[in-house]
């Protein structure tokens, strides 16, 4: 396999992770008008997935210590490094890993979505943004101080497996693509969701709720089910991060990464729009590693540190596109429950009878 340079992979890691958050956060927001503030609570909680649950399996298949009274978090370099030379050399057993880790990620994120949505029923716009808010930074905190679910303030490992193909750059390179074949994978069926029944059904419901319910849509189902969807999407983002970078530490997953920096890539693009957000997430992910790799000519022309421009230029987009392009860089259009060549088509025919 070939190896991408660093600067492309660290470019398509960001962009994909991004991607697959910002969408999540789309469909809750763009789609239906939920005010989902608590993107990081369903982010965190894959990422704890990947790192408690294949690791503690695996150990207990190989006979290694992973339960608490092993104080498995404790002792977790040594324990990960015989797991990752076992998958090293079992390739289906590695693949089998992966998906699982997904899938159990997804679930989990379902069931966050799940229990949001009774909030959600009851809460309206700020009261319900600060509440979901409020849950993200409850389960990092819980994460961040209880040290056997992961290592708490030193934070675990996680197993690699990705680690059949090789190490160093291939295995770099094999993940990151791997990564944005699934965020391709998320952007595919979001587009598929918006131009569904399901998806027009989301956007009369925001639109117009009241009216919908006289239409005789179920308010309350829908509001659950596109929880579930978004909160499913954004832990297999969160899960996928933790497997690319192999380590885990709760307290590095903060409300700005997880849940501002999504919202401004979603604004910036264009609320309501895949393609939109896409090119938020592109645009973002472009001008940020920019950033990173000319640091240091930077340092010699302004007056800050660089390390502190992507944080002013988070900020300086949210403002920006609020005064000047509330609707994005490419507006929302209508989805046509028929194509437009139908659509004119019966218009036509309405105009000779």
């Amino acid at each position: 396999m070939i190896e991408l340079p660093p600067v492309v992979l660290q470019v398509i890691v960001n962009f994909s992770i991004g991607l697959i958050v910002a969408t999540s956060l789309n469909i809750e927001v763009g789609f239906l008008g939920i005010p989902q503030f608590g993107r990081l609570l369903a982010v965190i909680a894959g990422a704890i997935v990947a790192a408690a649950l294949p690791g503690r399996i695996l150990a207990a298949y190989l006979g290694l210590p992973w339960g608490a009274e092993y104080a498995y978090h404790l002792y977790n370099f040594g324990i990960v490094a015989r797991i990752n030379d076992f998958l090293a050399s079992n390739p289906a057993i590695s693949i089998g890993v992966l998906i699982l880790t997904l899938v159990l990620a997804a679930a989990i994120g379902g069931v966050i979505g799940y229990l949001c949505a009774y909030p959600a029923l009851r809460l309206k716009e700020a009261y319900l943004g600060i509440t979901l808010l409020a849950f993200g930074d409850l389960l990092m905190n819980i994460a961040w101080n209880y040290d056997p679910l992961v290592g708490g303030t030193t934070g675990v490992w996680v197993v690699d497996p990705f680690r059949f193909v090789g190490a160093g750059g291939t295995r770099f390179t094999f993940s990151a693509l791997f990564i944005l074949a699934v965020a391709i994978v998320v952007f595919i069926y979001a587009e598929l969701l918006a131009r569904s029944p399901f998806g027009r059904v989301l956007k009369a419901v925001r639109d117009a709720e009241v009216a919908a319910g006289v239409y005789g849509k179920d308010i309350v189902g829908i509001r659950t089910q596109t929880l579930i969807i978004g909160g499913a999407i954004a832990a297999t983002a969160g899960a996928l991060w933790a497997l690319f970078t192999g380590s885990m530490k709760a307290y590095t997953y903060t409300r700005l990464t997880w849940t501002f920096w999504p919202w401004a890539f979603m604004m910036l693009g264009g609320t309501g729009n895949n393609l939109g957000v896409l090119l938020g997430v592109l645009l973002y992910t472009v001008a940020r590693t920019a950033i990173i790799l000319y640091k240091e000519a930077l340092s010699t022309v302004i007056p800050i540190s660089p390390e502190w421009l992507e944080y002013i230029m988070i900020g300086l987009v949210v403002v920006a596109v609020v005064l000047f392009r509330p609707q994005g860089i490419i507006p929302e259009k209508p989805t046509l429950a028929l194509p437009k060549s139908r659509v004119k088509a019966i218009a036509e025919s309405l105009e000779k009878s």
